[in-house]
């Protein structure tokens, strides 16, 4: 994939903490580590507007919509 570059400011005490897991060996460099956190954190925002959404629906009506037809469907099934 193509990479883009972007300059981005941090605070002194937050550039340290990134240069101590560099230096651990825990990132390779300080641009794969604030990738690595931006996707991370996207993912967690995303996970978090689906819960949202999910929140919205209606337990009872989505049961009822799963529902429907199935009884009709239900006589066609094999028995097991």
């Amino acid at each position: 994939m193509a990479r883009t570059k972007v300059a981005i400011s941090l605070d002194e005490h937050t550039l340290q903490k990134l240069d101590r897991l560099v230096a651990a060996a825990i990132f390779p460099n300080r641009s794969q580590a604030i990738q690595i956190a931006i996707e991370e954190k996207l993912a967690r925002l995303e996970q978090s507007r689906l819960a949202q959404e999910c929140a919205k629906l209606d337990p009872d009506f989505e049961k009822a919509l799963a529902e429907e037809g199935l009884s009709e469907d239900a006589a066609t099934w094999p028995v097991y």
